[in-house]
This record gives C-alpha cells, sequence and structure tokens, in this order.
C-alpha cells in the first residue's frame, strides 16, 4: 500500500500541540472496561477546547466479550448510556465500527465509522485537521487509511497504545488485539501522537476513595463513573485503577500535561517489540504525565 508521503517539515508543523480549538472524533471500546467511559465523557466536557463531532464504536474481545464485533457492540451500547446521561443527542453522531480485527491490507474493515471518518477528514480545511483520537483497538482508523490513504494529508491521530518507547516489550491490549492495524497506523506517515500505556499513562492512577470524595453525588455522570469503577473488583484493599484513556483527552486540553517529543516512527514488531530506525518519519510521543493536574481539571468538569 502506498500512502501521500508528508515532508519532515509538514510533520512538524502538523504535529504542534494545538493552541486553539480543535475538531475531534473519539475512535472507543467503550465496554472494555471503566477508562472509555471517563474519556468520552472528558472530551463532551471540554468544550472549551473541543467540538466532539463523531464517536465511533471499536471492537475489542477480552472477558467482557464473546467476539470482536460483540465487543464493538456492546461498546456502541454504552456510548449510547453515556450520552443519555449527559443528555447528549445522540443522532448522527455516534456510528458502529468493525466487527473484527484487520486481516489482510487488501480487504479493510468497512462500517459506518469508518466511511464516516473518512468522509468527514476529507471535507476538512488544509489548516483544520481533525484529530482522531483512537483509545482502543486502532482497527477503524487503519481501515479508513487504507481505503482512502489522501485522508493522512486531513487529519491528526492520537492514539492510546503499546507501551514506552523504553519498555522492554509492546504487549499491550489496544495493540495486540490488531498488530497489523497498528503496524499500518505507524508505518503510514500519517500525523501521529503517540500516547503509550506500560510507562506513561501508568501515571493516571485514581482510588475509590478519590472517586468518592470528588465524583460521587456531585453528578449524575459522576456518579456513574463512580459505581462502575465499584464494580470493577471485588477487593478494594490497597488498590487502585489507572484511568489510561484519559490522556489522549488531556493532551489535547493542555499539553503541558502531557509532556511529548518528535521521534523516528518506531517499528512494530512480530514479537511485541519495538524496532528503531531513524531514518524514518517523525512522529509525537508521550514520555511522562503529570497525573494531579490532569484529574483536578476531569474532576471539575465531571463533578459539575
Amino acid at each position: 500500500m502506498e500512502f501521500p508521503k508528508l515532508s519532515a517539515q509538514f510533520l512538524i508543523n502538523r504535529l504542534e500541540p494545538p493552541k486553539g480549538k480543535v475538531r475531534m472524533v473519539l475512535d472507543t471500546d467503550t465496554y472494555n472496561e471503566v477508562d472509555d467511559q471517563f474519556a468520552l465523557a472528558y472530551a463532551i466536557k471540554s468544550n472549551e477546547k473541543i467540538d466532539l463531532e463523531a464517536v465511533y464504536a471499536a471492537p475489542f474481545l477480552n472477558e467482557r466479550s464473546t467476539s470482536p464485533k460483540e465487543g464493538m457492540e456492546l461498546s456502541y451500547k454504552e456510548i449510547l448510556k453515556i450520552l443519555d446521561i449527559l443528555n447528549v443527542n445522540s443522532e448522527n453522531f455516534v456510528f458502529k465500527g468493525s466487527t473484527d480485527y484487520l486481516k489482510d491490507i487488501n480487504n479493510p474493515e468497512q462500517s459506518e465509522a469508518v466511511m464516516d471518518l473518512i468522509n468527514r477528514a476529507m471535507a476538512a480545511d488544509d489548516d483544520n485537521p481533525l484529530y482522531v483520537v483512537a483509545i482502543g483497538a486502532i482497527t477503524n482508523i487503519a481501515s479508513a487509511l487504507l481505503i482512502k490513504p489522501e485522508i493522512i494529508k486531513k487529519i491528526v491521530v492520537v492514539w492510546l497504545g503499546g507501551t514506552a518507547l523504553f519498555w522492554d516489550n509492546n504487549r499491550e491490549f489496544n495493540l495486540a488485539q490488531d498488530v497489523l492495524s497498528a503496524r499500518i497506523v505507524f508505518d503510514s506517515g500519517v500525523p501521529l501522537v503517540h500516547i503509550p500505556c506500560a510507562g506513561v499513562t501508568t501515571h493516571l492512577l485514581t482510588t475509590i476513595p478519590e472517586l468518592e470524595q470528588y465524583l460521587d453525588g456531585k453528578s449524575k455522570i459522576g456518579t456513574y463513573l463512580t459505581d462502575i469503577v465499584r464494580n470493577f473488583t471485588k477487593d478494594t484493599f490497597a488498590w487502585s485503577k489507572v484511568i489510561w484513556d484519559v490522556a489522549t483527552i488531556a493532551w489535547l486540553v493542555n499539553s503541558s500535561w502531557v509532556p511529548t517529543h518528535l521521534v523516528h516512527s518506531p517499528i512494530v514488531t512480530d514479537q511485541f517489540t519495538w524496532s528503531f530506525d531513524q531514518s524514518r518519519h517523525l512522529i509525537r510521543s508521550a514520555y511522562f504525565i503529570n497525573r494531579d493536574p490532569v484529574f483536578a481539571d476531569l474532576f471539575k468538569k465531571l463533578a459539575d
């Protein structure tokens, strides 16, 4: 697959943290655990920085689903539930995504979400890119890139997936579900902001007492989010929960909270490791997260 080649200067400019309000779509496996719900609500509540145009349901397969298709369907229903709690109209706003992971670059996954992403991206002004925030398996985005490679000129992908580039392995849930799609995104040359999991977003820990203090009973969405975390485990002694996915939204709200640097795009290997080639195109990758201001902003907005 041949993708348009973007110059290094174009990538450097496009990957600068946004200073104004951005157009954004969110691609999420919302029912996978409890963090996507926080990220979706955070994006909606951050309308001073984010114009959320659409939400896409992503596939997932774990103990909470029997297949990637069911994972996507469950995520679609969970998105609708969050929007209902927040009194947000879901019509022409939520789209079902891929029913399976990518198996063949010649046969990308077709879905409502993929086609909406392509249409929305191609309608973007050259100087006002569409930010595509992905917090699950990146199947929908890779499929859109394969169907319409020209969208790489129109979008910035912000993906929470894989591990820190200094980590000893790359065996992370979002990436491991669909390695082929991850490889396409890292190889395509699309402007990419990589938010790693282990080693970076693992700083985003909270506890049930903290959620009960700042969210529970403060708002309908705050109570719901506290409840799903309470129900996530039976043993809460000395227990905390990583709310991974809010890191992507936090970078858009205030990039200083999620420090990043420009690096050459790593290679996704079959051995679940990173490999490096300094001749490859540039991406932006996060190397740390300032946990406290992220949660302070999140709690203030979700308690309102």
